[in-house]
């Protein structure tokens, strides 16, 4: 049976799926106290990173041939972005048990997206297509910024994390130096995403209002 294009962007759809479920897997066994190798531990986490990494690439890829050559399907629409929702709940909750993350920003995030998708299936029930627009693409863009960071402290081991919590971050203006801790600007960072992200799910709300409030009559 031959493969056809349009059917590529959901096999790798079908195929990010399956690299999170076992990226999960390596990231939770990564920490059991009975692994005690230190080879053993990496290689878990490097097979765990580069499945991360791998689902990343498949996102952009499936997308570009969708787009490319016009092989969009009623399958696609409705699994790419569950895929992505998964892959980013997935690496945000591996974030948190690594303590990489406060639990209240994987929160705010994992909120407005599963928001929006349920503003997009009210929208696809009358027939409206919500399109991502520059805040949510900023979003996304910030989203896997932060992922990448976190994964690859994550990947460094207690050493990638300690180092993130104690290094400083020294800036010299002038005659002045400031030192300011790493960790507090990776924390500045994830509450910049937060409100990026807050700010794009509002916007879409506000922008397809009528959808949900009710028509006001014409008097």
């Amino acid at each position: 049976m031959t493969l056809s294009m349009k059917q590529i962007p959901n096999i790798l759809t079908v195929s990010r799926i399956f690299s999170i479920i076992v990226f999960v897997v390596l990231a939770t066994l990564a920490d059991r106290p009975y692994l005690q190798d230190k080879t053993y531990i990496f290689a878990i986490r490097l097979g765990a990173y580069a499945l991360a990494l791998l689902a990343a690439l498949t996102d952009l890829l499936d997308g570009y041939i969708a787009r490319r050559y016009h092989a969009t399907s009623d399958f696609g629409a409705l699994r790419d972005p569950l895929a992505d929702k998964i892959f980013v709940t997935a690496a945000m909750l591996v974030a948190i048990e690594y303590n990489l993350m406060p639990a209240i920003v994987a929160f705010a995030v994992l909120a407005r997206e599963f928001m929006v998708t349920g503003l997009r299936t009210l929208a696809a029930k009358k027939q409206v297509v919500i399109s991502a627009d520059r805040w949510g693409k900023l979003k996304t863009a910030m989203q896997m910024a932060m992922l990448a960071i976190a994964g690859v402290a994550w990947f460094n081991g207690s050493d990638g994390i300690e180092y993130l919590r104690h290094s400083v971050l020294c800036l010299s203006i002038d005659e002045y130096r400031i030192g300011i801790r790493l960790w507090y600007v990776w924390l500045g960072f994830l509450w910049l995403i937060v409100l990026v992200t807050v700010m794009s799910g509002a916007g879409y709300f506000i922008r397809y209002r009528s959808l949900f409030l009710p028509v006001r009559e014409k008097k």
